[in-house]
């Protein structure tokens, strides 16, 4: 059973329409009467699981990650870090248990905070760029042409994790 769900992004001021925040779009869709700050993160308790974003920048989210992993006291399988990835086409959304890290800085920061990369991922594609280097690409906001595939995996991934609740 998932008990904590962390959104990873860059939450800082400038990033928040990139490809690599889209799961912090996500995190904004859930409304809840309960967001403050805890373990370096938003944190948002709409029953259960409790879903966090950490305030850090993606590649020192293990800090935040480990924080309340420790606090509640939780097993890795107990754990959905939703993240964006390169590696799937724009729109799509994949969960998956462990596997590899796909050098993604944030999956990799968590996994040296908590010991373990035996947590539960829901992947959001965002596609690799067409030319140019995956730092700018990831960075970058999305086009026009880009909101419908992306409102689309946001909408499949709001339903996969308004499942848990």
């Amino acid at each position: 059973m998932i008990k904590l769900v962390v959104f990873l992004s860059n939450n800082i001021k400038g990033y928040e329409r990139t490809r690599h925040n889209v799961a912090k779009m996500l995190f904004d869709r859930f409304e809840s009467q309960n967001l403050s700050v805890k373990f370096h993160s938003q944190h948002k308790k709409i029953g259960r699981p409790i879903f966090i974003a950490p305030l850090s920048f993606m590649n020192n989210s293990g800090i935040a990650v480990s924080e309340a992993v420790s606090f509640y006291k939780l097993k890795d399988d107990e754990i959905l870090v939703v993240h964006d990835d390169a590696e799937i086409d724009l729109g799509a959304v994949k969960i998956e248990k462990g596997g590899p890290l796909r050098g993604h800085n944030g999956l990799r920061s968590i996994k040296d905070r908590i010991g373990s990369d035996n947590f539960f991922r829901m992947r959001i594609g965002i596609g690799r760029p067409k030319r140019g280097e995956l730092r700018s690409h990831v960075l970058s906001a999305f086009s026009k042409d880009e909101e419908i595939p992306l409102e689309t995996a946001l909408e499949k991934a709001e339903e996969e994790i308004r499942k848990l609740l």
